[in-house]
């Protein structure tokens, strides 16, 4: 049975597209599919996205403890929560009830260019201000301090001389496309071993 996938998404959701592309192209060797995307922007353009797709949507509040994410999570019985541009930090307590079960994808080679305020262009101009040769994507477990979770997939790719910090957003956004949805499926399938491993 496949996984159940919640995407949180705050924006455009590019990646979540790219994830519900991936997981439609697997077909019936699918191990995971996306049941809800939930926004704290009501406005988000990925709940349209989602909504396009035939998935549930939600938008909640994210000021509060983590409740009611939680108690969204729940009833759509989540197995796995992946965020995908969501800008809000992660409850305690919703990092505690999914520990080990919620992902995210950062636009460089953590633990460089990472933590509170490293998001989107900023992390872009960082990377190009300190001359660094390589820049990418890390796909990381999240935990309770920003961008410092376990990593689980990193890609490098060559910053170049001429790069600035939009043409180097726009090459590495591609590479999340490919890597992100990848690193799920491959979460997806190392959870499901250990489930039944220990059923």
């Amino acid at each position: 049975m496949p996984s159940r996938l919640a995407v949180l998404a705050s924006g455009r959701g590019s990646n979540l597209q790219a994830i519900i592309e991936h997981f439609d192209n697997l077909a019936r060797e699918r191990v995971a599919k996306v049941v809800l995307v939930a926004s704290n922007r009501a406005d988000s353009p990925a709940l349209v996205r989602a909504a396009t797709a035939s998935i549930d949507i939600a938008h909640f509040n994210s000021a509060d403890d983590g409740s009611e994410l939680v108690g969204l999570l729940k009833a759509f019985r989540i197995d796995l929560v992946v965020l995908a541009g969501y800008l809000k930090r992660i409850p305690p307590k919703v990092i505690r009830e999914y520990s080990g079960r919620i992902l995210n994808i950062h636009p460089a080679l953590l633990p460089a260019f990472g933590g509170e305020g490293m998001y989107g262009a900023r992390v872009h101009e960082a990377v190009i201000a300190s001359g660094a040769r390589e820049s990418g994507v890390t796909v990381h477990l999240v935990d309770d301090e920003y961008d410092r979770g376990p990593i689980v997939a990193q890609w490098r790719m060559p910053v170049n001389p001429s790069d600035t910090a939009e043409s180097l957003a726009s090459r590495v956004l591609n590479i999340e496309h490919v890597v992100y949805p990848r690193a799920v499926e491959m979460v997806a399938i190392l959870q499901q071993l250990e489930s039944k491993r220990t059923d």
